[in-house]
């Protein structure tokens, strides 16, 4: 005697083919308008796979009619509902420029942003994608200085900046564990530049006085003098900006030695 959950398992397999068997047959209809009705039904309903393959199919149909902005504003969002963040930034961005006065357009062009954000990796690897986010959300800002997203924006730029600056921060603290003391000393100064307002200041400063202390130390006897001078500079600059901060000791065991080189 066969079981019910077998019984019920037969039943779902069957369902199942009946209804790939059914949206095969849709697609390869010739009847634009049961696409259109069914694909407004799927993506109602959540289906954004199948929602999106009939609004790809009947698009260029519908091109230029009343339809044409639901069916290209619905494609970008079935995209994003199946995480496909690339064609959906793709088709958010080309509904904003085709449909630029639609009730949508803000939407359309803060979502395509989103999902700029959404493809931003991890700070440890190659960061082209955040850059083009920050892009993104820049121009939305600009196209929409109104616009209740704009906090919502700005906090994502906070928050791509950071992963920026931690990458940076990263490749310059590697070049001073690599006793690449030239190399860290350029990239930690970039860091300042770049992002004056860091958290981490006191450490970068530090890596600065102890990079330019090595790099005075290994230096050429016609240099050592010259190098060890902004080595002290450095201290003089941490000091000013922590005077009591978590490196303070450490950087006060350098200085004395700075000074006992430069004979003060």
């Amino acid at each position: 005697m066969i079981r019910k959950p077998v019984i019920f398992l037969v039943l779902m397999l069957s369902v199942t083919m009946i209804s790939c068997s059914s949206f095969q047959k849709l697609l390869k209809s010739s009847d634009n308008e049961l696409k259109y009705t069914k694909a407004v039904e799927y993506y109602e309903k959540g289906k954004y796979s199948p929602a999106q393959q009939l609004f790809e199919q009947i698009q260029s149909f519908y091109k230029g009619t009343d339809k044409a902005e639901k069916i290209a504003f619905y494609t970008a969002n079935c995209y994003y509902k199946q995480k496909d963040y690339i064609l959906g930034g793709y088709y958010f961005k080309s509904f904003s420029t085709n449909f630029s006065t639609s009730q949508y357009a803000e939407e359309a062009l803060y979502m395509s942003a989103y999902c700029n954000y959404l493809e931003s990796p991890r700070s440890s690897l190659d960061q082209t994608s955040t850059n083009e986010a920050i892009s993104s959300l820049q121009l939305f800002i600009s196209q929409y200085p109104k616009s209740s997203r704009i906090p919502e924006c700005n906090k994502l730029i906070d928050e791509l900046r950071s992963k920026l600056e931690k990458k940076d921060i990263d490749i310059a603290m590697l070049y001073y564990k690599m006793a690449d003391y030239k190399a860290s000393i350029v990239s930690l100064n970039n860091v300042l530049k770049d992002y004056p307002d860091t958290k981490s200041k006191e450490l970068i400063l530090y890596s600065i006085l102890d990079a330019k202390y090595q790099y005075a130390v290994n230096s050429i006897s016609e240099k050592r003098q010259e190098r060890m001078q902004a080595a002290s500079d450095a201290y003089d600059e941490l000091a000013a900006g922590f005077p009591v901060g978590e490196y303070s000791e450490k950087a006060l065991s350098i200085k004395k030695n700075i000074s006992e080189e430069l004979g003060n």
